[in-house]
């Protein structure tokens, strides 16, 4: 029996469901409930010819120039979860289950796949060109979870979006499709949801589901009909509803509301998963203002915070968000994998732990604190705002 994939959201609206020509992009990781994810940032770099760059689990060719990217990763392997680059491309992954099963092989993650194409893609066009080229070359699968007893293997679906489009990429295998988004709202989460609007597919595609006898070639390629076990295909995304509800006004304050919903589902509170982190990125269509990029870095949305970066000259790295490492004597790099566990925690996670305790131990202190927390996120929020709503650049001075 194939494991569930967790049920993680993404989100993107386009004008004229989201304000003052703002695209809006959204994501909640669902997790294993005891995972750490940090938040790290690489600048832009330049590589010798011939290296290699290690991934989760294999090593595959680098190539010259690598972007500078942010993400939000689970702290134990290379790729992420969701994050952006320089360009104001943003990319987040989805575990997905079709009637194909995953490679318990150790291939490319569907995270690794994240980084790559924001490391390699200066449009949201080319990370997912960069992303099927390198399913094609490596293919994708291996243990989605640091767990030693048992391999979890998904296929992968991505949201990817830049100032001007976004594309749903769904994939099984190497075989791959997508959609291009250019206005109104979109959400994708742990099941396939490409029907008949295809407009990027792997030229092979539909020989293979023919030779398999899925699809007998006369009638509508139905991608996620096609791909879906059983009627998995026709659960439909509670979050489209919760995005669907904001109408015209989605903002970066209303999608985060969206990911904090628990009554909806989007935000996950499981006994086997949790949303382990978030981010809601703010891109504005005129190039002249910068993308914002928020992050909580901790778990549960509801009980966190979202907190503000930029892509700027000298980025300073915060080594509060960024979990201990363990180099080669690292569990995960280690064969056979995963024989132990490490503290991963680093310590803006403790420092959420703490306050989680307390909002459960001292009602009147917790809920204190998180007033605080809540007016220190509006702050950002609106000192952002200020920024992306200027009509003209201000002397910093």
């Amino acid at each position: 029996r194939m494991a569930a994939a967790p049920p993680s959201y993404c989100f993107v609206a386009f004008p004229p469901c989201s304000k003052d020509g703002l695209v809006v992009f959204g994501k909640n990781s669902a997790r294993p409930r005891d995972e750490v994810q940090e938040v790290v940032y690489f600048a832009a770099a330049a590589h010798d010819p011939g290296s290699k760059v290690e991934c989760t689990y294999i090593e595959i060719e680098q190539v010259p120039k690598t972007h500078a990217v942010v993400l939000s990763r689970p702290s134990w392997l290379w790729g992420a979860e969701m994050g952006a680059n320089e360009h104001g491309v943003c990319v987040a992954n989805e575990a997905v289950v079709t009637r194909e099963p995953a490679s318990e092989s150790e291939a490319l993650l569907g995270m690794d796949l994240v980084r790559l194409g924001l490391e390699r893609g200066a449009t949201a066009k080319e990370a997912l060109d960069v992303i099927v080229a390198l399913l094609e070359e490596h293919g994708q699968g291996g243990n989605y979870y640091e767990d030693g007893s048992s391999c979890h293997t998904f296929q992968s679906a991505f949201l990817i979006v830049d100032r001007n489009e976004a594309w749903i990429l769904e994939t099984s295998g190497k075989y791959w499709a997508a959609e291009k988004i250019t206005e109104g709202a979109k959400c994708i989460c742990n099941q396939l949801s490409l029907t008949t609007k295809i407009d990027a597919e792997h030229p092979e595609l539909r020989n293979y589901v023919r030779s398999q006898g899925w699809w007998n070639g006369d009638s509508d390629f139905n991608f996620s009909e096609v791909f879906s076990l059983a009627d998995d295909h026709l659960a439909c995304c509670s979050g489209r509803e919760s995005l669907e509800k904001q109408g015209g006004e989605v903002s970066a304050q209303t999608m985060i509301d969206v990911l904090r919903d628990k009554d909806s589902g989007v935000c996950v509170d499981s006994e086997s998963f949790l949303t382990t982190a978030s981010i809601v990125s703010v891109l504005p269509q005129d190039p002249s203002f910068p993308c914002v990029h928020y992050f909580t870095g901790t778990p549960d949305p509801s009980r966190s915070i979202f907190k503000p970066f930029i892509f700027v000259d000298d980025v300073k790295l915060v080594p509060k968000v960024q979990s201990p490492s363990f180099g080669n004597d690292d569990p995960a790099k280690k064969i056979p994998r995963f024989q132990e566990k490490p503290d991963r925690r680093h310590e803006l996670y403790k420092a959420h732990e703490w306050a989680r305790s307390l909002l459960e131990n001292d009602q009147d202190k917790g809920q204190k604190l998180m007033r605080i927390m809540l007016d220190l996120e509006k702050q950002g929020l609106e000192a952002m705002e200020d920024i992306l709503t200027r009509t003209e650049v201000l002397d910093p001075a």
